[in-house]
C-alpha cells in the first residue's frame, strides 16, 4: 500500500479514534498532490463520517485592543514595526464588549471571539478579559480569546472565568517561520499551546498561507497542526491579506485552488475539527467559498470585519449559504 492509500479518511478517522495519527510532510504533499477531484471526494468523505455536511458554525471575532503591537509579524498590520495606518487603542471596556457579542448572537452567530494585540497580557488587562469571558458566556455563547503568550497560571484563570477556546495559531512551518517573525520563536507558540491544553481549555489554531511559503511548507503548517496531540478542535485557515505598510503588501496572490487544496487536506488530516474559512474571505468569490465549504470547512469568521480588516457582510454569508442549501449551526453546542 502507497503512502496515499494509506490515508485515505476512514482509516484517518478510525485511526484518530484509537490513537494520535503521525503524519509525514510526504504524505500530506501527496495528498496536496491529487487530482483536484480526488482530493475533494477524500475530504467529503472525512467531513461527513464527523459532521453534518449540510451545517456552517458561526463565529465573530472582535479586536478587544488594537494596534502596538510589540511583534513583527509581517502579515499583521497591527505591528508597531509597521506603518500600516493602524494607531494603538485601549482595552475595550467590557459593556462595549458584551453589547457586541449580543448583536453577534442575534445575528446568527454561535461563538463569539475576542482578539487582543499584545505580546502576553498583564494581570490586569487578564482580570478585565476575564469578566468579558464571563458576561459573554453567560449571553449563551461558546468564547474565545487570543491574547498572545500567556504566563503561568493565566490559562487557568481565564478557564474559571468560562473561557471554551483559546486561539494561538502556529502561523506557518517551523522552516518558514524566521521569514516572517523575528520577535518569538516556534517554540514559544508550541509552549502556549501546552499551557492551553493543560489548563483544560479547547484549542484554536491554524496558520496563514500565501505569504511565499511553498507546498511543502503548506503541507508542513498542517502537518504540525495534525500532530499535536490531541490536534485542534478548531482549525483556522487564513488566506493572506495584503495590507499596505506591511513587509507582505506586494505578495503575490495565492492560486485560489492551492487554497481550496489546503482547506481539503486539513479536513482529510484533521477529521474531527473545526476547520475555518477565515481571513482573506472579502477577496473570494462566492464559488471559491463554495468550494471551500464542499472542501470541508464548516466554520467561518461572521462579520464586518476581522480585527482590523475587511470580512464579508453578514447578510451576504447567510445568502450564500441558503443558496447552496446549507444552513448555520443553531446552537452554541459543541460548536
Amino acid at each position: 500500500m502507497n503512502a496515499v492509500e494509506g490515508v485515505r479518511p476512514a482509516q484517518a478517522t478510525a485511526t484518530a479514534a484509537a490513537a494520535p495519527q503521525r503524519w509525514t510532510v510526504a504524505q500530506a504533499v501527496e495528498l496536496f498532490e491529487l487530482p483536484f477531484p480526488e482530493l475533494v471526494f477524500r475530504a467529503q468523505q472525512a467531513h461527513r463520517q464527523c459532521f453534518d455536511p449540510g451545517e456552517v458554525q458561526l463565529s465573530t471575532l472582535l479586536s478587544i485592543k488594537t494596534g502596538g503591537c510589540p511583534e513583527d509579524c509581517a502579515y499583521c498590520p497591527q505591528s508597531a514595526h509597521h506603518d500600516a495606518g493602524v494607531k494603538g487603542s485601549a482595552l475595550l471596556d467590557v459593556d462595549s464588549v458584551v453589547d457586541a457579542a449580543r448583536r453577534a448572537r442575534d445575528a446568527g452567530a454561535t461563538r463569539f471571539c475576542m482578539g487582543a494585540a499584545w505580546r502576553s497580557p498583564k494581570p490586569r488587562q487578564l482580570e478585565q478579559v476575564a469578566r468579558m469571558v464571563s458576561e459573554v458566556k453567560a449571553l449563551g455563547l461558546q468564547t474565545c480569546v487570543t491574547l498572545g503568550m500567556l504566563h503561568p497560571g493565566q490559562a487557568e484563570r481565564l478557564r474559571e472565568a468560562g473561557l471554551d477556546y483559546y486561539n494561538h495559531n502556529l502561523d506557518t512551518a517551523p522552516e518558514f517561520y524566521g521569514n516572517i517573525i523575528t520577535t518569538r520563536c516556534y517554540e514559544e507558540r508550541l509552549d502556549t499551546l501546552e499551557q492551553v491544553r493543560s489548563a483544560g481549555l479547547k484549542v484554536c489554531c491554524g496558520g496563514i498561507v500565501g505569504m511565499g511559503e511553498s507546498r511543502s511548507q503548506r503541507a508542513g503548517l498542517l502537518v504540525q497542526l495534525a500532530n499535536l496531540d490531541p490536534y485542534p478542535e478548531s482549525v483556522p485557515i487564513n488566506n493572506l491579506v495584503r495590507v499596505a505598510g506591511t513587509p507582505l503588501a506586494d505578495q503575490p496572490e495565492l492560486d485560489p485552488l492551492e487554497f481550496v487544496r489546503t482547506i481539503a487536506v486539513a479536513r482529510i488530516l484533521m477529521p474531527r475539527a473545526r476547520v475555518r474559512l477565515s481571513a482573506g474571505r472579502e477577496s473570494m468569490d462566492d464559488s471559491l467559498q463554495a468550494l471551500c465549504l464542499v472542501a470541508g470547512a464548516n466554520s467561518i469568521f461572521f462579520g464586518d470585519t476581522l480585527l482590523t480588516t475587511p470580512n464579508p457582510q453578514a447578510g451576504a454569508d447567510l445568502a450564500l449559504l441558503r443558496r447552496m442549501g446549507m444552513r448555520a449551526q443553531s446552537s452554541a453546542e459543541d460548536a
